[in-house]
């Protein structure tokens, strides 16, 4: 199967889309606070500390603290990262999550809320990765604190195939890249991996980019322009560290892939798993109705929907029965 042009979701075998009914009112007033918010926000010249400023504001508006969390700082050697922890949360199941924010921005009470809710649907606790941040140090310096955090699970006495990673946006380009990196040094593999709105090609080539762009309530192609600038420079932008779809996918464990339809980078998805279909690779992708990027953390039935679909495709692959 050759890579998949532009928007077509016609792969058999791995591709599914799915919707759950209700949230439209809700849905609705999202995605207009979001273009109001973020994507009439211009980055080109922006200044960082004051956008980073505004985000955590937004990311205060738009998760709620749970009382239940529980997060301690995890003495990775020479990266920041937190243990989270739910009620239930068992030691041996560990998720390794990269969070998202277009390699320049944190979101911590949003995504401490997401990895809480697949948490407790696992039983598992998560290793949360404060990787630097973009362009006070771009790349590789987040690809290498990813991967720090992964072999320092493993030389904790973690077993690979007791570890998941998972990643939206920015970090399930971290967690792609991380994994070719732990493949190509031989180290032990994770059971799986899961990757929602992974971005994975500086090049800027989905078609996705044109055709979604009035649809998409977060991004523009300007926007995504800039962001690729903090990171990178564009003689990198071939590069499968930092564009993991120009990387091999062959010997990679099991892929998750999620996108929503009216998301700008939905071809991302798509053609990632077509790279990783031709590779072998056992995959699955799901293209959710009518959602925005990494919808998996609003408010709205679809993430809760799409959370228990990646609870079920991380236990059937890592053996995490209930």
């Amino acid at each position: 199967m050759s890579e998949a042009p532009g928007a077509t979701i016609e792969l058999p075998g791995y591709a599914r889309t799915l919707d759950v009914p209700g949230g439209a009112l809700r849905r609705a007033w999202l995605h207009a606070w979001l273009r109001l918010t973020v994507k009439r926000v211009p980055l080109l010249g922006a200044d960082i500390g004051r956008l980073r400023s505004l985000n955590l504001a937004r990311d205060e508006r738009l998760a709620r603290a749970d009382p239940e969390v529980r997060l301690t700082a995890a003495d990775v050697p020479g990266v920041r990262a937190q243990w989270l922890e739910v009620p239930g949360s068992r030691p041996g199941r560990v998720i390794l999550y990269l969070h998202g924010g277009a390699f320049i921005f944190r979101f911590p009470r949003l995504h401490a809320a997401l990895v809480g809710r697949l948490c407790r649907r696992l039983g598992a606790r998560a290793l949360m990765v404060d990787y630097r941040l973009a362009p006070e140090f771009p790349y590789p310096a987040a690809a290498d604190d990813c991967e720090a955090a992964y072999r320092w699970l493993l030389d904790g006495g973690r077993a690979g195939d007791g570890i998941v990673i998972a990643g939206d946006s920015a970090g399930g380009n971290l967690a792609l890249v991380t994994l070719q990196r732990i493949r190509d040094a031989g180290a032990p593999a994770p059971a799986c991996g899961a990757l929602l709105s992974p971005v994975v090609d500086f090049t800027l080539s989905s078609r996705s980019l044109l055709s979604r762009e009035r649809s998409d309530p977060m991004f523009t192609l300007g926007g995504l322009m800039a962001m690729r600038s903090f990171y990178t420079t564009p003689e990198r932008f071939l590069d499968p560290g930092v564009s993991p779809l120009f990387g091999a996918f062959g010997g990679l464990p099991p892929l998750l892939f999620q996108a929503g339809a009216c998301e700008m980078l939905l071809d991302e998805s798509l053609r990632a798993a077509a790279r990783a279909a031709d590779a072998g690779v056992a995959v699955e992708l799901e293209i959710w109705e009518r959602m925005a990027h990494v919808f998996q953390a609003l408010p709205v039935p679809q993430a809760r929907a799409a959370l228990d679909r990646i609870a079920a495709f991380v236990a059937r692959h890592a053996r995490w029965a209930a």
